[in-house]
């Protein structure tokens, strides 16, 4: 076998080196498969969370038990006034004097604590055992919100489920339902529910009010509401799997905070698109970009 010259063993070498090298590496593809592609998106991962089933009452103040104070005698003309309408009174606190036709007076009393709800006692007017009432007291400080609520949750309803009362000059009121209506208002569908308040706090009758009424909690997956599409497909959530788009249908529940119930579709863990679109479809590639907490919300 013949030997070739040093000199051109020397200057073969860095090539035949150079061509091992490209043969032993990987092709340019196979490294580049795993490299985020296409356009930046903000993602976020699915995390658990509780919500509450919240049934919505709106309807008007009304005293639950409302208290006439009259003299037990006809005739009696009015000499003093003690209290007047919104004013705050226990069992026996003395409302008002009246004359005697035969001299003296009569002490008119509250037969129970409440809040007056209307007065007609004035210094000079008669008063009687059968007319007008001195004064209404609102038994106890116990109001009703008396609303309607939609047929369809009214099934929902039961006694003794808490309720917040959102009454306009009073803000919010602790509440609970007393009592639920046997019956449908055929015209508009919607069904009557009784909730009790005990306020110290002067409430206009008849005022217009809100309820809010808890009736039951979930906890399951939550997503943004902006995850969510709805198509004639169904109701889908993109999750991003290595860096591409998969649109995965799921089942969707109740709603709080600008957030949604995800009841099946998705896992604890699983990487969603914050803001879904039309623009990103199945098998897209993409680069995620982690949302930021605040941004999370």
């Amino acid at each position: 076998m013949r030997h070739l010259p040093r000199a051109v063993a020397r200057s073969l070498y860095p090539a035949a080196v150079a061509g091992l090298l490209v043969l032993s590496s990987p092709p340019a593809g196979a490294a580049d498969d795993d490299a985020p592609k296409g356009p930046a998106v903000t993602v976020l991962k699915v995390a658990k969370s509780c919500f509450s089933d919240i049934v919505e009452a709106t309807g008007s103040i009304i005293a639950r038990e409302e208290t006439s104070v009259r003299p037990e005698r006809p005739g009696l003309k009015v000499t003093d006034v003690l209290a007047e309408a919104g004013d705050t009174t226990t069992a026996g606190q003395v409302l008002a004097r009246l004359a005697l036709p035969e001299g003296g007076t009569l002490q008119v009393t509250a037969p129970v604590a409440g809040v007056i709800a209307t007065s007609t006692a004035q210094i000079g007017n008669f008063a009687s055992a059968k007319g007008e009432a001195l004064f209404t007291i609102v038994a106890r400080s116990e109001y009703d919100l008396v609303g309607l609520v939609a047929t369809t949750d009214v099934r929902k309803l039961a006694v003794n489920q808490q309720a917040t009362v959102r009454i306009a000059g009073a803000g919010d009121i602790n509440g609970k339902v007393r009592r639920i209506g046997p019956t449908v208002e055929p015209n508009i569908q919607q069904g009557m529910v009784y909730i009790g308040i005990s306020s110290q706090k002067r409430l206009l009758l008849n005022a217009s009010g809100r309820a809010l009424i808890k009736t039951g909690q979930s906890c399951n997956v939550a997503v943004p509401l902006t995850s969510v599409q709805y198509s004639s497909a169904g109701t889908v959530v993109q999750v991003i799997r290595r860096n591409r788009v998969e649109t995965k249908r799921v089942e969707v529940g109740l709603m709080s905070g600008g957030n949604i119930e995800v009841r099946d579709g998705l896992n604890e863990g699983d990487v969603v698109v914050a803001r879904a679109g039309a623009l990103l479809r199945e098998g897209d590639p993409v680069r995620p970009v982690m949302a930021s907490a605040e941004a999370a919300k």
